[in-house]
């Protein structure tokens, strides 16, 4: 189960995958100048974190784990630490540190905080840190798990991925946030629901067993959700491109079909997906709907 430590010199929570995050400020100073790309987040009192160190290390093995087949693909290029250095700062670190104690005391000593991602463009993700959110954003392909703001866990962060806008330097950003959960309940697809359906209830998942989806209702939404990093990266083109059909190209189809698929399937799949696209590949794969068929007589065997 997550803990929070809230010591501002040194933090350590354990995170889903059973990695875990230790921080220090020893390990936040960068020596390295500051990018003009990323002046819209070191002005607003985050630090940008040096590579090779231990903090930057799990947060990045952390991401790319948690978005499967497309980690293999991307490139994390900055990650940026929340450091509470304003009053403002300081307050809602004080602010979540308390709702954490009063939802630990309602769930019998436990708040059951976790790290999640968040997504969203590079103006978003500053108005975030600068003021907080401000809204929900509209479903996306009309899904709804009900109105709050929605979170990946950390193990499943290829939604929140898909939510993160290029910006002009071809980058992406994701918010990695501490979440209270405390007792969460399953909010079905197409729920128009807006709160807890009883006081018995904190927030809200997807799915009891292997949840892909936190949804933190909108009257918590600044008091629950603490952002702590910012993690910029880049994709290779096309692969983030939200569908706007029912078809999708392969790379993207792999990538979802590996947060599902256990690994042997998907070793299988990607072995008949460089075949096909070999020169001398099968004949008569001319469709991808020919190749889809394919693809399920050998995930059926």
């Amino acid at each position: 189960m997550d803990r929070p430590y809230f010591d501002e010199d040194r933090v350590s929570i354990t995170v889903d995958d059973h990695q875990e995050i230790v921080s220090a400020d020893s390990e936040c100073e960068s020596l390295n100048p500051n990018f003009e790309k990323f002046k819209i987040f070191t002005k607003n009192g985050m630090i940008r974190l040096d590579e090779g160190k231990n903090e930057h290390s799990t947060i990045k093995k952390i991401f790319l784990m948690g978005i499967g087949l497309l980690g293999k693909e991307s490139d994390v290029v900055a990650i940026h630490k929340n450091l509470y250095s304003s009053l403002v700062g300081a307050a809602r670190m004080e602010a979540f540190r308390i709702f954490s104690a009063a939802v630990a005391g309602k769930c019998g000593g436990d708040a059951n905080v976790k790290y999640a991602w968040y997504g969203g463009s590079r103006d978003e993700v500053y108005e975030i840190i600068s003021h907080g959110f401000s809204r929900c954003k509209e479903a996306e392909n009309g899904v709804s798990h009900g109105i709050g703001i929605h979170l990946s866990p950390t193990n499943a962060a290829l939604d929140s991925v898909m939510s993160a806008e290029e910006d002009e330097n071809g980058l992406r950003h994701m918010l990695l946030c501490r979440v209270i959960l405390g007792k969460p309940e399953v909010v079905p697809v197409g729920s128009g629901q807006f709160q807890p359906s009883s006081e018995n209830f904190d927030s809200g998942i997807d799915n009891p067993l292997a949840p892909k989806k936190y949804i933190i209702w909108s009257a918590y939404m600044n008091s629950h959700i603490f952002p702590n990093y910012i993690i910029s990266f880049r994709t290779p083109n096309n692969y983030c491109v939200k569908p706007k059909s029912p078809s999708m190209k392969f790379p993207m189809l792999l990538n979802v079909l590996s947060n599902f698929l256990d690994p042997s399937k998907m070793k299988l799949i990607s072995s008949y997906y460089k075949n096909f696209r070999k020169p001398n590949g099968p004949q008569g794969l001319r469709t991808g709907l020919d190749a889809s068929i394919v693809f399920q007589r050998k995930l059926n065997k």
